[in-house]
């Protein structure tokens, strides 16, 4: 473990870490399917997510310009209506919307709060700017400042968009920590020098036994507690 009073700035990861982004799709599928059983859910979430991984790779290796992440949910919202036979517009409209409507972690507020009144808090998010300003309010989740990959045309892991970070923290990359739920972001940031914190959630991508985070938490609350216990 790594020493709390060695941090100025605490950057959290949002989509998995700070809400709930698979919970959130299966309950706008659900919606948008009222009759869809959990198989049938559960396999057009999936084409969503399959569908936003592959078009972020495709850019990451320059084969796709840059599109934000209002663009990949429409067309993520596209695919499962044609899976699924949906055909109502409006529905639709809805469901590529999903994104600004996911709820938090039952700890996500407090431990965030919790953390603002030893550091300056930032949100960093694949979540463009729009999308990010409606899922802020919806999950009441309170920043200092908040950030969207979009600024940086980018999707993490790409270096750009960890930079907008560190340009805003204004300290060396070891004084700022990066908290995820997701092992390949923090390896991420881990690549800019940034410190980092591992927060389990009942989703992401756990960590290798190869990898070597500076916190592993169980819960947000545990993680302030570890922060502000200096």
């Amino acid at each position: 473990m790594a020493e709390a009073c060695a941090i100025d700035v605490v950057v959290f990861d949002v989509l998995g870490t700070m809400v709930d982004e698979p919970g959130g799709l299966r309950a706008a599928v659900r919606e948008a399917l009222p009759e869809g059983d959990e198989v049938t859910v559960g396999e057009l979430v999936t084409v969503w997510q399959d569908h936003v991984e592959h078009e972020q790779r495709r850019m990451e290796k320059g084969s796709r310009a840059y599109a934000n992440s209002e663009a990949l949910d429409r067309e993520a919202a596209e695919r499962v209506a044609a899976r699924a036979g949906l055909t109502d517009r409006a529905a639709i409209g809805r469901l590529a919307t999903a994104a600004q409507r996911l709820a938090p972690w039952g700890d996500s507020l407090g431990g965030l709060a919790r953390l603002a009144q030893r550091f300056p808090v930032l949100g960093l998010t694949n979540a463009g700017r729009a999308t990010l300003l409606r899922l802020n309010s919806h999950a009441e989740l309170r920043w200092h400042l908040a950030l969207s990959a979009e600024d940086a045309r980018a999707y993490k892991p790409a270096p750009e968009v960890y930079r907008l970070a560190l340009d805003a923290a204004g300290c060396p990359p070891e004084r700022v920590l990066m908290v995820a739920a997701h092992a390949w972001d923090l390896r991420g940031a881990q690549a800019l020098g940034m410190s980092t914190a591992y927060v389990r959630r009942p989703v992401g991508d756990p960590p290798r036994t190869s990898d070597t985070f500076h916190w592993h938490a169980e819960s947000l609350d545990d993680l302030a507690a570890a922060l502000t216990a200096a």
